[in-house]
């Protein structure tokens, strides 16, 4: 599974503290602190027909995480949504469109870790690409990776920063043994996600995750337990093994940039029948009729 290049995005304009830049054009300083050390955080969303599905829920979260590392002034909800309206409409954006919001700490007078040498406010970027969902919703393959994920005693997983090492050092592992994504276990062995998204399996009709304890709060992860709750379907949130993964009947991943896609092998074990399974359809079938009705409207 690998991206290809869209070719309406070869002119976007890329918004940085609400200044329009063309993609080819650098417009974030050397002294920035997502360039020094990823101290940023981010949010990916979706445009659907004008309207951002889950805007609050992603951007309340973007400043939970920004509060969580401190930074001294966090822009607010309605100035984030005025910035990424003011980027759609630069780009004539209203339908299929990926947004990835990042703030970081802002320009250091001089290089140095030391969130004292940020003395100019945040920086704000917002990136609005054309792109559907990337994965291939016939039946992804995952391999585990050596990587963990970090327990909240090290790097509390619920920020949702800019630091993505884990997750790409993880990634060239899954690349490296021919595999779609990573599945990744916490510190004590239980599975926590994959490199990119957050995992579901069924077993005798029954839904499982994770705890969200080595893995963010994922926006669809909830998305999909509210649908389970809210159409009776059977659902459990525990600490789950591989081999409760590995005898499982169906299995699927979630997350903003690639909706719900099944999963259909894993550490070369087949998952089920190795073929979208019935409750896989049932939550997708739900989870776009949602996207398709909800979402806060942005752009016409």
């Amino acid at each position: 599974m690998l991206q290809t290049f869209d070719t309406r995005n070869k002119d976007l304009q890329i918004n940085i503290n609400g200044e329009l830049f063309h993609r080819d054009i650098g417009g974030i300083s050397p002294f920035d602190s997502v360039v020094q050390g990823g101290d940023g955080v981010w949010e990916g969303l979706r445009l659907y027909n004008g309207r951002i599905f889950k805007l609050e829920e992603h951007l309340n979260r973007l400043r939970d995480s920004a509060k969580a590392m401190a930074f001294e002034t966090i822009p607010s909800n309605e100035e984030l949504t005025s910035e990424i309206i003011k980027t759609l409409q630069a780009n004539n954006m209203i339908d299929g469109v990926h947004i990835r919001l990042t703030l970081t700490r802002g320009k250091k007078i001089t290089s140095g870790m030391d969130p004292r040498l940020n003395q100019e406010g945040n920086t704000l970027i917002v990136l609005a690409e054309f792109k559907s969902p990337v994965y291939d919703v016939s039946g992804l393959s995952l391999v585990t990776s050596s990587v963990r994920r970090f327990a909240p005693d090290t790097l509390d997983p619920k920020i949702h920063s800019c630091n993505l090492i884990q997750s790409i050092m993880a990634k060239i592992e899954a690349n490296a043994a021919g595999a779609d994504d990573a599945l990744m276990l916490d510190s004590r062995g239980f599975i926590a996600e994959t490199n990119a998204t957050h995992l579901f399996f069924v077993k005798d009709e029954v839904v499982f995750t994770s705890r969200a304890i080595a893995c963010p709060e994922g926006v669809t992860r909830q998305v999909v337990i509210d649908l389970c709750n809210e159409h009776t379907i059977d659902l459990i949130i525990k600490d789950c093994s591989q081999a409760e993964l590995y005898r499982a009947d169906e299995c699927f991943c979630t997350g903003t940039m690639g909706e719900l896609a099944c999963v259909t092998k894993v550490d070369g074990r087949t998952i089920g029948s190795g073929s979208i399974g019935q409750m896989t359809l049932r939550l997708t079938d739900l989870f776009k009729a949602i996207v398709s009705e909800c979402g806060t409207s942005v752009i016409s």
